[in-house]
Formats: C-alpha cells, sequence, structure tokens
C-alpha cells in the first residue's frame, strides 16, 4: 500500500546546457526593484529601498519555448526578464565572501506579473501573492553552470517582444549583486539545493498579450523564450 493517498506530483526540473541531468527545483525566489531605472518606473526611490523578497511556487517553472496561456484574472500581464541563480549548496547566515560557491549556475528567466492585480493588491495594503506567483508565471532557460560561465557581474541583459526591444540594461546596474542578495536572504531563510533566485528586472517592464513572442538573452549566460497562447 502507497504511503500517500494519491501519487506525488513529479519535481520541477529545468535543463542544464550541455548535461543530460537536470536541475531540480525546490523553490524559488524573487528580488523585487533590484535595478535603479525599474524602481523609479515604479515609483520607488532606490536609495532607500532595501531588498525586497517575494515567492513563487517551484511549479511555476515553464521551459523555454513553451506556449503558455495568458492567465486567468487579468488585462495587464506583464514580461520582467532576469539573471536567475540557482543554488547548489545551502546554508543559512551565509557570509558575503562565501556566497558565490553556494551558486550552482545561473539562467536567463521571465518574471511574468499580473500587474493589475499587484496595483490593486498595493493600494489595498494587501498580499500581492497571487499577482506573481500563478501557474506558468516563472519561464527559464537551461542553466549554464558557473564552473563554465563564471559569476556574471556584467553583460547586456535583454528582453523583446515580437523581435522589438523592450528591456535592455546591463547586469552591472543592480543595485545589490548576486553575492550580497544570497548573503542577505540566506539570514532569512536556510538556503538549500535547488532554489532558485530571479534577481530583479531593469526598466521597460511592460504588457504582452495573446500571441506575443517573447525571447530575453543574458550575455554570456543564455536566453529565454515563450509564445503567449
Amino acid at each position: 500500500m502507497s504511503a500517500f493517498l494519491f501519487p506525488p506530483p513529479e519535481p520541477a526540473a529545468l535543463a542544464i546546457a550541455g548535461e543530460t541531468r537536470r536541475f531540480p527545483v525546490r523553490r524559488i525566489f524573487c528580488v523585487g526593484q533590484n535595478y535603479a531605472a525599474h524602481a523609479r518606473e515604479m515609483g520607488k526611490d532606490p536609495s532607500r529601498e532595501q531588498p525586497c523578497f517575494f515567492s513563487k511556487p517551484a511549479d511555476a517553472v515553464v521551459a523555454s519555448g513553451a506556449t503558455i496561456p495568458y492567465p486567468p484574472r487579468t488585462t495587464d500581464l506583464h514580461h520582467e526578464i532576469e539573471l536567475v541563480a540557482a543554488i547548489g549548496s545551502g546554508g543559512a547566515d551565509i557570509a558575503r565572501a562565501d556566497a558565490l560557491a553556494h551558486v550552482f549556475g545561473y539562467g536567463a528567466g521571465i518574471d511574468l506579473t499580473r500587474r493589475d492585480l499587484q496595483s490593486e493588491a498595493r493600494k489595498a495594503g494587501r498580499p500581492w501573492d497571487l499577482s506573481k506567483g500563478f501557474d506558468n508565471s516563472a519561464p527559464l532557460g537551461a542553466l549554464a553552470p558557473a564552473t563554465r560561465v563564471g559569476h556574471p557581474g556584467k553583460g547586456r541583459i535583454s528582453l523583446a517582444v515580437n523581435g522589438a526591444i523592450r528591456q535592455d540594461a546591463d547586469l552591472s546596474d543592480m543595485i545589490w549583486s548576486v553575492a550580497e542578495i544570497v548573503a542577505i536572504l540566506s539570514q532569512f531563510v536556510r538556503l538549500e539545493a535547488g532554489d532558485l533566485i530571479f534577481t530583479g528586472t531593469p526598466a521597460g517592464v511592460g504588457p504582452i498579450v495573446s500571441g506575443d513572442h517573447v525571447t530575453g538573452e543574458i550575455e554570456g549566460v543564455g536566453g529565454v523564450a515563450l509564445t503567449v497562447g
């Protein structure tokens, strides 16, 4: 007799560039407003904002190249291209100097956002989990191991919709570096192998609609693509 009431779901997993093995996803953490220009376009002051963390469910991951349905309960779905750090070894209260040793690799991800739901929740002083953590809200390309690509601190990060560039910046524009993000987040939760951290998006976020083809690219890391069905 099975120990479970029903069969447990298969774990979410990501492709690893150049390998047949896959990266099992445990949790997804995200950093809000980690580029000064994006913070300003969202009406915030980047000189005073501390890192803001939120989460998505692990099964929000979608492999690059997929066609996803336009999500329900929104008329304002936004794209946000982000560098994603994949944790390979866990720890709590990780020192900044040691943080990058805990990162297995990196990928190009898109933090899809139901912007109208987020705005309504913010105005009402309510949590905005459902504006971020919905089905198919974390498209992500294959992970590039840090042993091959290093730990990118600069390089172009861009996103296009139907071939037209919407977001175009450099990783060096991040307010908080990957090492700082890992160290700070590990003060709140113990990070474990399999955790993903979306590190924030540059300016230029905007709406996408059914039929749009979205492509993102991070120099030296890789790309991600999706079509909105």
